[in-house]
């Protein structure tokens, strides 16, 4: 409706608009989503919440500890046996406060790892509960965080005719800029909801992993575009093809 709004916004113009806009015969309309689905979408969502905020306590203590003279290795897997081991070792030289301090940083850090871990499993099990998506868990790079932000944002796949509007949909597609004659082609549109799609890239990437060590066909058409393209291109052209095999 947005093309068809006039001056200021005020309610009656919106609803003028949406009056001029629906009997356009191009105009194209989305399903209404039911309520369940909506919320298998927010599950994914207060996770991604949970998981920022557990970054944000691990460099708020890796910084805290650097003060302090205390290095400890990045990445989630190392962090916390060898924050263990660097409190036990170092527990002498860290004043009172800094003791308290960080046991207090670790305790919620420690639980936010459990709500964490209470939502992937809660996730995991509807991913394996739901027909559709324990057929999408057979493709490659296709988790059951991916499968069920799929399942909850897709009503009816019959929306779009084919795969490539539904790739379109999720911006996994080249932006289109055309004069004069002339179509050029740019980056990916990054239409959409700006959760899915990375989701559907990191999930491309995973597979890209075992490209050059995998003998199968789909391998080699992959290790083809890598010599190509480059890798983060490769990564999207690989989700662009996911994502039209997740729609049929």
């Amino acid at each position: 409706m947005k093309p068809y709004g006039k001056a200021n916004k005020n309610d009656m113009r919106d609803a003028e608009a949406i009056a001029e806009a629906v009997p356009r015969p191009s105009m194209r309309f989305g399903p209404v989503q039911d309520v369940a689905p909506q919320d298998i979408q927010a599950l994914p969502r207060v996770r991604e919440r949970l998981v920022t905020a557990r970054t944000a306590r691990v460099q708020e203590m890796r910084g805290l500890l650097a003060a302090y003279g205390m290095v400890v290795p990045q990445g989630m897997a190392k962090f916390r046996p060898a924050l263990v081991s660097t409190l036990e070792a170092e527990h002498p030289q860290l004043p009172p406060r800094g003791q308290a301090l960080c046991h207090t940083l670790f305790a919620e850090l420690g639980q936010l790892a459990v709500e964490v871990a209470y939502y992937q499993d809660t996730l995991a099990a509807l991913a394996e509960a739901h027909p559709v998506c324990h057929r999408w868990l057979t493709l490659p790079g296709l988790g059951p965080l991916t499968a069920t932000v799929l399942m909850a944002a897709v009503a009816d796949a019959r929306v779009w005719k084919n795969g490539r509007p539904f790739a379109a949909w999720v911006g996994l597609v080249p932006t289109q800029y055309a004069t004069g004659g002339q179509p050029r082609r740019l980056g990916i549109s990054k239409r959409g909801d700006s959760y899915r799609r990375p989701l559907r890239i990191h999930g491309a990437r995973a597979t890209l992993r075992w490209a050059r060590t995998k003998a199968d066909r789909r391998r080699q058409g992959s290790r083809g575009l890598l010599a190509r393209r480059g890798w983060n291109r490769t990564a999207v052209a690989v989700a662009n093809k996911h994502a039209r095999i997740v729609w049929a």
